[in-house]
């Protein structure tokens, strides 16, 4: 999988800057940071690309450091400045009791035992820090239509191992995760062209109705 990424990564930022692109960035980002209570403290992103979630957290005032298997998508994240290493989630070289919170967006869908990688999110956070997972999710008209195309043009969702909510708060329960909660936002697939309406709603059923939306996000506790 890093051998695509290093493919992709010159280009990678560029439907973010697209008309559905900024719209799906500006909720997803919502959306995690809605669900999150920490608000400063050391920050790891784990599979962290070109840094687009390592920024924010460092605007936000966080002292982030980001990681990642992708040589070339590393390469765009330090060009913005960020503190980005290359590591493997399998074997994060932190000490134990490193940090306040853990991000890891859109990575477990390309990772094989999610397990031993909570596992390790679990050594390097603090007692009382937190965890915060986003994935995509099969079910949603989205993520249909993007796999159906994917049999015909190489994308990243070839290779996506997809999640329910109800399969994440699992993961984080299982491993020892307290306050485990689960939201969701995109309901329509990428073609829908009224976004201001899908914000809105996004805004309104990000609990109600996560188990159809696109983007899923959990968050947990470390005891």
């Amino acid at each position: 999988m890093a051998e695509y990424f290093d493919r992709i990564a010159g280009r990678y930022d560029d439907w973010y800057r697209t008309k559905t692109g900024t719209y799906v960035d500006r909720i997803e980002k919502w959306l995690v940071f809605s669900m999150l209570q920490s608000k400063s403290g050391k920050a790891l992103d784990l599979g962290c690309g070109t840094g687009n979630y390592t920024l924010e957290l460092k605007k936000r005032g966080f002292d982030v450091i980001g990681l990642d298997a992708s040589e070339g998508m590393l390469e765009v994240a330090r060009s913005k400045g960020l503190n980005c290493i290359k590591g493997d989630a399998y074997s994060l070289p932190f000490p134990d009791e490193s940090f306040d919170l853990v991000l890891s967006v859109t990575m477990f869908e390309f990772i094989y035992e999610p397990e031993r990688v909570v596992a390790e999110i679990s050594r390097v956070l603090k007692p009382g820090g937190e965890v915060l997972i986003a994935t995509m999710n099969g079910r949603s008209a989205w993520f249909v239509f993007k796999r159906l195309k994917s049999v015909f043009v190489e994308t990243a969702y070839r290779y996506a191992r997809f999640y329910t909510p109800g399969e994440l708060e699992d993961l984080l329960r299982d491993a020892g995760f307290a306050d485990v909660r689960s939201g969701g936002v995109i309901f329509f697939p990428s073609f829908w062209p009224f976004h201001g309406l899908a914000e809105s709603l996004d805004r309104k059923l990000h609990r109600r109705c996560k188990d159809i939306a696109a983007f899923i996000a959990v968050r947990g506790v470390k005891p």
